[in-house]
């Protein structure tokens, strides 16, 4: 079975939480032809100056978040302390 392509999406490059720069894939622009409550960000830099600030405390609120880490470490801190780190191929 074939499928077709039906739409593409070009990410936009931004800043989000206290300054973190990201390319923002899917937002609140791409719910019509996505999903309403799907976001997707890619954090490519290499310059930890770019993501080492984070996000301020803020609720997922029974959202599921998944970080799939290409190539690299990275660890994850949440507000209420928890931390895991992740490395090359690995998902969070």
């Amino acid at each position: 079975m074939k499928r077709k392509i039906l739409n593409r999406t070009q990410g936009f490059r931004t800043k989000d939480g206290a300054g973190v720069s990201l390319v923002r894939v899917l937002s609140r622009n791409t719910t019509k032809e996505y999903d309403p409550i799907l976001m997707l960000d890619s954090f490519d830099s290499t310059d930890p100056d770019d993501y080492i600030k984070g996000f301020p405390m803020h609720p997922h609120r029974g959202i599921e978040t998944i970080t799939y880490l290409r190539e690299g470490t990275m660890t994850h801190k949440d507000s209420m302390g928890n931390e895991d780190t992740i490395t090359d191929n690995e998902v969070q």
